[in-house]
């Protein structure tokens, strides 16, 4: 019994301390008359080279860490100008230099992009990185530059920041 509770305990103690390095954030934006809601996790730079190494150039990225990103529509959108259907989707990129691609994908249960299929692409776009400044240590989602029927949401970390317009 003490040997499981021990057990128990330290895989407990490891779970909290592994989803400290990456804690869960969840982020939500009315957009036109339907909500999007976003679920991610928030790994830092600690130091690190990110883009073109942490995260190589031109290959998927779960776009956070641990489980897939997932974005959920509440209703109809137009994203980066394609019509997605209300639902929940896996919010995988593909980052480069110069362009990014933005993939929603069917894939919600996968945890990180290990069994990414492109066949279970919903919609794919692309986009340009901007530089920004400050960094950004921590991975964060948010939205802004919102309207009454539109918004972005953005994707920053480091030195880039990925928007991606979305219009309801």
């Amino acid at each position: 019994m003490k040997k499981a509770l021990f057990t128990f305990s330290f895989l407990l103690l490891c779970l909290i301390g592994f989803a400290q390095e990456s804690p869960e954030e969840k982020v939500s934006q009315a957009c036109g008359s339907g909500n999007i809601e976003v679920v991610y996790c928030r790994p830092s730079v600690r130091g690190r080279v990110i883009f073109g190494d942490l995260v190589p150039y031109d290959k998927v990225w779960r776009t956070g860490a641990n489980a897939a990103t997932t974005i959920e529509f509440k209703k109809d959108v137009k994203f980066g100008g394609k019509a997605v259907k209300a639902g929940k989707y896996a919010l995988f990129t593909i980052p480069g230099k110069t362009e990014w691609q933005i993939i929603l994908n069917t894939a919600v249960k996968s945890w990180g992009a290990f069994k990414y299929n492109q066949k279970e692409d919903v919609v794919r776009i692309t986009v340009k990185p901007t530089a920004q400044t400050p960094k950004n240590e921590m991975f964060t989602i948010r939205f802004g530059n919102s309207t009454k029927n539109t918004c972005e949401m953005h994707l920053l970390w480091d030195d880039v920041l990925v928007a991606v317009p979305i219009e309801n």
